[in-house]
């Protein structure tokens, strides 16, 4: 796992520039969504692709890492009541169908795939 906590690839999500006071809660309850299979939460994997609020609404799209994750209906309801959680509003998840692949994570390093020693 990289040393550096900052991340290399983060993901700029609309309330960067919109409502930066969220992006923080935003990122700390998405981090307690886990992909069961892979050990990485959502964060870092880089799942969250988009965070938007208008009209007091908070739409979020998000992709999984493989189209047919057995995990994915639990993970979208999960991320769905974290935001919730951090935002206090009505909150829209959008599946998308993008292909994830590792330039995808904040930080690709960040699998310990077990291969080399």
């Amino acid at each position: 796992m990289s040393e550096d906590p900052t991340p290399i690839n983060e993901v700029v999500w609309d309330i960067h520039s919109t409502h930066p006071e969220l992006v923080q809660p935003l990122r700390d309850k998405f981090s307690e969504v886990m992909d069961p299979e892979i050990g990485l939460n959502i964060v870092q994997l880089g799942l969250i692709r988009k965070v938007s609020i208008k009209e007091g609404k908070a739409d979020i799209f998000m992709i999984l890492t493989t189209p047919f994750c057995p995990y994915g209906p639990a993970m979208l309801e999960t991320t769905r009541q974290k935001a919730l959680e951090a935002l206090n509003m009505d909150v829209n998840i959008e599946l998308g169908m993008e292909p994830w692949d590792f330039s995808l994570m904040e930080d690709p390093g960040a699998i310990d795939w077990g291969m080399y020693t």
